[in-house]
């Protein structure tokens, strides 16, 4: 499928390894010419040099988001080098901590890496966007969103109010052409993430090849429909079409990469048939001939119950 982002530029914060990288190469694939960032030069440049070996065209620009004022600075010396059409606030500090061991130092930390970074970068290139009538605004987020983590309290706090300033974005910016969504990654298997499940192993003296071990991580550590954890690769994909043209009608969304581990809201529905009224409402017990309860609206279909269905994790 064409994603029709030939000739696009794309600036991904956070690009030199793990799911950005994935992220920016892919883009990339799809004709992008994508700026790879980073906080130090070699990662950066060598991340560039695979792109470009590949036959993409790639720059580098380097920088600690979380520093004052650099926000405005990386995505001015993005702006030099012409139009940024796609950003992807992908650059995020990720840390384990439990209520009672997080200081007011890791909360400030946890927001200015993750929220004020990108917020800095989107209020920076969207006047540009403004004037081309198009654009695209991509945040990452986290399963730790929806359901709420103890061991990663400040973090998924964090990305929860970038997912809501990302939907108060997406509505902000209304009949502009330029969209906001957030693409949230579940249990995703980066190079770091591997080697830590392969060193538990071989310390209890477990010698089993990662094929082998990943079904017992899944099970133990993310279990989910999918049965497996997700790839840097998956991330990239859903992040390439909301980036695309043909994403054109969607903003204010969150589009789940975590193979079905989130909780998913399921509605039942009573409606009018000729044999009778179907599904459960929680105001009272009907047999299937009784007559509907009374309501302000004359539409034969209301949402009565709304039960979460769990699926591991």
């Amino acid at each position: 499928m064409d994603l029709e982002l030939s000739g696009r530029r794309a600036l991904v914060t956070g690009s030199s390894g793990g799911v950005g990288a994935a992220i920016v190469e892919r883009l990339a694939l799809e004709g992008c010419n994508v700026i790879v960032h980073g906080r130090r030069h070699e990662p950066a440049a060598a991340q560039a040099q695979r792109i470009e070996r590949a036959g993409g065209q790639a720059e580098v620009l380097l920088g600690d988001l979380t520093a004052d004022g650099q926000p405005d600075r990386l995505c001015a010396a993005a702006l030099a080098g012409g139009p940024v059409d796609v950003l992807v606030a992908n650059a995020g500090p990720f840390v384990e901590h439990r209520f009672a061991e997080a200081t007011d130092a890791d909360w400030m930390a946890a927001f200015n890496g993750n929220v004020l970074s990108a917020v800095g970068c989107a209020r920076a290139l969207i006047p540009a966007m403004h004037q081309r009538g198009w654009g695209r605004i991509i945040t990452i987020g986290t399963r730790g969103v929806a359901t709420p983590l103890p061991n990663m309290v400040e973090y998924s706090a964090a990305k929860a109010a970038l997912v809501n300033a990302t939907g108060a974005l997406a509505r902000e910016l209304a009949g502009s052409g330029i969209t906001a969504n957030v693409v949230s990654p579940g249990v995703i298997l980066t190079p770091g993430l591997r080697t830590m499940f392969e060193a538990r192993a071989r310390s209890a003296g477990d010698a089993r090849s990662w094929t082998e071990l990943e079904p017992e991580v899944v099970a133990d550590y993310a279990p989910n429909p999918v049965g497996r954890l997700g790839r840097t690769e998956d991330v990239a994909a859903a992040v390439a079409f909301i980036a695309s043209p043909l994403a054109d009608y969607i903003t204010g969304a969150t589009l789940r990469v975590d193979g079905g581990i989130t909780p998913t809201p399921v509605t039942r529905w009573w409606s009018r048939s000729s044999i009778g009224w179907r599904g459960r409402c929680p105001t009272r017990a009907r047999s299937p001939t009784s007559s509907p309860p009374v309501r302000s609206s004359s539409r034969s279909a209301r949402r009565c119950t709304i039960r979460p269905i769990r699926s591991g994790g």
